[in-house]
């Protein structure tokens, strides 16, 4: 048994709400940040990040042309975009897991073919915490970022390592 902090009845741990006087407890389940780094993580915006403009391309943009930019801007996504909306994303690993050793037969396809439709965006105000348990659950690499329901940037799990390097003090 724990204590309400504001009636000192005694309270089941994991409770939501006193019994007694009916405060909520809600807070009292959220883990305190025991360092710079983590407060950081809590309360840091993902536009902090500085997001990259986005590379984007329309779905009916063959893979091979697709693949090329890729490899010309160095990027390990591009965003597939239609009418100024998001609609898929195509990544290094599609490219892996989708095409492999068979490239040569899909290069005149269109990338809507191969790309991941309705990928899962976040928006520029989110926290870097949030971003970052998205990538984890989700596994991925890189995350389209929305602004007023606009692709405005994306980020990558480099960006928040380096974030994180930078707040560690990790000399580079």
């Amino acid at each position: 048994m724990i204590t309400c902090p504001f009636c000192e009845s005694e309270i089941l741990e994991g409770a939501d709400i006193c019994d007694d006087c009916q405060q909520s407890l809600t807070d009292m389940s959220i883990p305190q940040p025991a360092t710079p780094v983590e407060r950081g993580l809590l309360k840091d915006r993902i536009k902090t990040l500085e997001p990259k403009a986005p590379s984007t391309v329309s779905p009916d943009t063959p893979i091979g042309t697709v693949l090329e930019k890729m490899i010309t801007e160095s990027i390990g996504c591009v965003m597939i975009v239609h009418e100024d909306e998001l609609i898929g994303i195509f990544t290094e690993r599609d490219a892996l897991m989708k095409l492999n050793a068979e490239v040569s037969q899909f290069v005149e396809r269109p990338i809507s073919s191969c790309m991941t439709p309705d990928p899962i965006t976040l928006e520029a105000k989110n926290r870097i915490a949030f971003a970052l348990h998205k990538m984890h659950v989700g596994g991925y690499r890189h995350i389209p970022i929305m602004t007023e329901g606009k692709l405005t940037g994306v980020v990558s799990i480099r960006d928040i390592l380096a974030y994180l390097t930078e707040r560690i003090g990790v000399p580079v």
